[in-house]
């Protein structure tokens, strides 16, 4: 089976980037296919359809077994505890375990390996997903194969070295750090951007992953002939708590737009950030690519204060209607995501790709059936990705996948950048 994420959906249409932004003479012209939010919502009204057709097919699932899905709470990571919720809803309280690990999970370490191991005390627990994978997934994953190695334990979004996860879990799946690294400062050029600014904290930089990014952010910014910045702010899982890291953010984005520019571009690594970061450059100005986990969900609602309660579930309409707002204070063509969460797709998706291999319908490691089971939580979106690539080693890791969605750029009307589409070249899957 081919190790490359495919299109979710045969149906859904391909689309490119928009806005023509400073020419690079050394960047390949993009061509341009105009698609609403609007459009959006008709042309997934089949796949809903599908997706409903998929839920009454597999709402019956083969067996008297138990799957256990562990998030962040939903003041740290809301859209990852919304996808477990979706997946329960589904199939029922009796069928799908939940459990939080600690906001405060650096200081809690134990807690967090506790409340992960405590899951396989259940006798008829046969999967655990966490999303994400907070330190002390790995060793709560370890103790778990040591008592019930029947137990398959998938890692969602891991915050730990990805080598290190592949060991005890038996499936990783993350985004798309390489080809986002890259991807994101491309758009961000298309767009007119010459100053890319990137937020966060010593914790987040210390993690393979972003690191990595970082450095891939970098180099790509010197390809489109960018300025790379770099800024700190704030842990929220420090002293200082979610109020102040988001009152930090608040009080330092005008004086970063009027230093950088009305053509930078930013970039946070925490969720908590989001908000306040997204409030600021819709006031002072500036560009929003996407958040490190995208979704219209993520950071949007609280900074245009939209009350999302009648969308709730259905992407196409809670995408409409942050647009029209992003729209409405002046924000068209410069705020970004994707058109489904992906914290939400990660979590419901992984435990559908857990319950479909208990069930004997797919390969635990096969990227088609990963995809399949996204699918049923993301109807109409395009993904990509490939296998995980160790940077020191150069081999791809056969149970670790980095994955990623097209990037849609809000307006009047928006448009999707056609993302998944472009061939990130090859010095950047080893950039570290």
């Amino acid at each position: 089976m081919k190790k490359e994420l495919v299109s979710v959906l045969a149906a859904a249409v391909m689309v490119s980037s928009m806005i023509a932004g400073c020419a690079d003479k050394s960047a390949a012209t993009i061509e341009t296919v105009e698609e609403t939010a609007e459009d959006v919502a008709e042309e997934t009204e089949e796949a809903d359809e599908a997706q409903e057709e998929a839920a009454e097919e597999t709402v019956e699932a083969a067996g008297d077994y138990h799957i256990g899905i562990v998030t962040g709470s939903v003041s740290q990571s809301e859209d990852d505890r919304r996808g477990a919720e979706a997946f329960q809803a589904q199939y029922g309280e009796d069928r799908v375990i939940l459990a939080t690990y600690p906001d405060n999970f650096t200081e809690e370490l134990e807690t967090t390996i506790q409340t992960i191991v405590n899951l396989s005390d259940d006798p008829d627990m046969k999967a655990i997903v966490v999303n994400q994978a907070i330190p002390g997934t790995t060793e709560a994953f370890r103790q778990i194969k040591e008592r019930r190695p029947d137990i398959i334990c998938i890692a969602g979004e891991s915050h730990e070295d990805l080598p290190e996860i592949g060991s005890a879990a038996d499936l990783v799946c993350n985004n798309d750090f390489v080809a986002r690294g890259y991807l994101i400062i491309r758009t961000a050029h298309e767009l007119g951007c010459d100053t890319f600014v990137h937020i966060s904290f010593p914790r987040h930089l210390s993690y393979e992953t972003m690191s990595r990014r970082v450095a891939i952010m970098k180099a790509a910014c010197e390809e489109f002939g960018m300025e790379f910045v770099m800024e700190s702010a704030p842990d929220p899982t420090t002293d200082v708590g979610v109020p102040g890291a988001q009152a930090y953010i608040a009080e330092h984005v005008p004086e970063w737009v009027e230093k950088y520019g009305q053509n930078s571009a930013y970039f946070c690594t925490n969720d908590a950030h989001t908000e306040p970061l997204l409030r600021g450059l819709l006031e002072n100005g500036g560009y929003f690519i996407e958040a490190d986990l995208p979704s219209p969900l993520m950071g949007y609602p609280g900074a245009l204060g939209l009350d999302l309660t009648e969308e709730a579930g259905d992407f196409a309409k809670i995408l409409a209607k942050v647009e029209s707002a992003i729209v409405e204070k002046g924000g068209a063509g410069r705020f970004g995501t994707w058109a489904y969460s992906y914290g939400y797709t990660v979590s419901a998706g992984l435990a559908q790709h857990a319950m479909n291999v208990i069930d004997g319908k797919s390969d635990l490691t096969d990227i088609d059936d990963i995809s399949a089971a996204y699918e049923v939580f993301s109807p109409g979106a395009e993904w990509n990705g490939s296998n995980y690539t160790n940077a020191d080693t150069g081999v791809k890791a056969d149970n670790t996948f980095l994955i990623y969605q097209d990037t849609y750029i809000m307006g009047d009307p928006g448009k999707y950048m056609g993302s998944t589409q472009v061939e990130v070249p090859e010095k950047y899957f080893t950039t570290k």
